[in-house]
């Protein structure tokens, strides 16, 4: 890869960069460059569905990242997987498609954030998707990139939770992403004609021929390059690891880091932009000083209700039956695009209020049709499924920072899990509403032994099962928190600018300043849709 120049260069491959490159990429006078550290996303293990059941547990296309120990998990190390190829954790995740709540966006807006509040982003949700479970209405949108499904072939047991959900006061909403949140409900998931339907194949794989698109994988950004002085340092480019070699690349108009919240608070602090004294202990000259850079760190916190079972057919799960059932999937999936391959694992998902004074739901459920323990990295015979308890909104504050001044080590991420009372409190009530539905007479006739039981009423032991089964739900967010410069931890503005820098922004879930209600992936897409329309604007004042 010989040095070249573009208009804009975007770090990182995943769900938001693909997005803004796309976008950006439509207009032929602009030249763009992508740049992902990981491989192209060619493996069947990231197309059929299941395959990602393998590819986080193995550290396939990974970046294999874990935390710093967590007092509040009683000293573990927590998992955090982040995707190292084309489409990023898009390719790797469990395709849940989950916008948030309306409060969540109205909030954002409030922290000083002009342009965030839901009645803002609810037509970019919208122009983000093709959403064939509802059609077009005033919440969904057709015709966009990204396909929205029902699963094709969801298990039967989805229908007693339910069940279970309903006889428990949590009622069916038509639609989690439209009017009502608060409920249960099928899964939609991110997928096409039974297969993964991530950002890249959304928005990349149509226009890898677009002449002013440069996709370049393998190519690890080890900082931003940054010209100027005092009010008038700018980013002119990014220097990368490529085939051994390191080189620059150069940006006319702007550089986007799109990384994540983990890779790019570590990219603008490898660059010299974040807390001064945290550079100066690494050896890394200051250009810039962002307190916040790094800071902010929030994750979902999820634990873990498994049960077995005898319904082999209805679970997936290690038995001469499951193994049988899986080689029968295989040929069915490679001829009709349908059966346990076309899974995403976690089928059903509902939102709950675990006290009646909270602005919208502080928990999520999800029903998964096997037993996922430590992220399926445990492995048991037989069967069984599992029920996901997901705190939304914790209080707990983490960070990133740096291991050292060298671009490929991995940097040094404390998630905070369960460190603020409430979250543990919270999350013990959510516990408990879980285990009431898990126990209701609708899941009867398939409920075995829990793999690791609780009593119900029993706080203290709930709290110990917590700090031992609990761990991330891989939404992490925040690091380069959006907010008005009045705001010490803030690092970009509104507009995802980088505070008092020229030309550089980043786009990803680390702008968040609080997490939402859900999953994080949507929203991130969402987040990426704005930003390239933002930055289309600025090119032509």
């Amino acid at each position: 890869m010989p040095l070249q120049e573009f208009d804009y260069i975007v770090v990182g491959g995943g769900s938001a960069g693909c997005v803004v490159a796309s976008r950006l990429s439509e207009d032929p006078a602009m030249s763009v460059c992508l740049l992902e550290a990981g491989g192209p996303d060619t493996s069947p293990f990231i197309h059929a569905p299941l395959g990602f059941a393998a590819t986080a547990p193995l550290g396939i296309f990974n970046w294999n990242y874990e935390s710093v120990p967590q007092p509040g998990l009683g000293g573990r190390r927590g998992f955090a997987p982040r995707g190292k190829v084309m489409g990023g954790s898009s390719s790797l995740n469990a395709m849940v498609y989950t916008r948030g709540n309306a409060y969540d966006y109205d909030r954002w807006a409030d922290l000083g954030n002009p342009g965030w509040s839901y009645r803002d982003v609810l037509p970019l949700f919208k122009q983000s998707e093709h959403n064939q479970c509802f059609g077009a209405n005033d919440f969904r949108g057709v015709g966009g990139p990204l396909n929205v499904s029902y699963l094709r072939s969801p298990s039967p047991l989805n229908q007693a939770f339910l069940d279970a959900c309903e006889s428990q006061g949590l009622p069916r909403t038509p639609d989690y992403n439209g009017a009502q949140q608060w409920g249960c409900a099928p899964a939609q998931v991110t997928q096409k004609d039974g297969e993964r339907w991530s950002a890249a194949k959304a928005y990349i794989t149509p226009h890898r021929q677009r002449p002013n698109l440069t996709v370049i994988t393998h190519a690890h950004t080890c900082k931003v390059l940054l010209e100027g002085s005092n009010e008038d340092q700018h980013a002119v480019g990014v220097q990368v690891l490529h085939q051994g070699q390191t080189l620059e690349v150069r940006a006319r108009r702007e550089v986007v880091l799109s990384s994540g919240a983990f890779g790019s608070p570590q990219i603008l602090m490898l660059s010299g932009v974040g807390p001064a004294d945290h550079l100066r202990a690494h050896g890394i000259p200051v250009r810039h000083v962002l307190p916040g850079v790094g800071q902010n760190l929030q994750d979902h916190v999820t634990t873990v209700l498994i049960y077995r079972t005898q319904q082999q057919d209805a679970t997936l799960g290690f038995s001469a039956k499951g193994a049988l059932n899986m080689v029968k999937s295989v040929f069915e999936w490679r001829k009709q695009r349908t059966g346990w391959i076309t899974t995403n694992v976690a089928e059903s998902q509902a939102f709950m209020k675990t006290r009646p004074d909270v602005e919208a739901p502080d928990i999520q459920l999800a029903f998964c049709t096997g037993i996922v323990d430590d992220h399926t990295r445990k492995a048991h015979l037989g069967h069984g499924y599992t029920l996901h308890v997901t705190l939304m909104r914790p209080k707990s504050r983490g960070s990133v920072t740096l291991q050292s001044a060298k671009p490929t080590d991995a940097p040094l991420i404390d998630p905070a899990y369960l460190q603020d009372p409430d979250d543990l409190d919270t999350l013990v009530r959510g516990t408990q509403m879980g285990f009431d539905i898990m126990q209701a007479p609708a899941l009867q006739a398939c409920r075995g032994q829990m793999l690791y039981p609780i009593e119900r009423n029993n706080t203290a032991q709930i709290k110990q099962f917590l700090r031992d089964h609990s761990d991330t739900e891989y939404h992490p967010i925040g690091t380069c928190k959006m907010g008005p410069a009045s705001d010490p931890m803030a690092v970009v503005d509104a507009e995802l600018r980088v505070h008092g820098l020229q030309r550089l922004r980043v786009v990803d879930a680390s702008i968040m300043p609080d997490l939402v209600t859900g999953n994080t992936n949507a929203p991130t897409i969402m987040i990426a849709e704005k930003a390239a329309n933002m930055i289309r604007m600025a090119a032509r004042a």
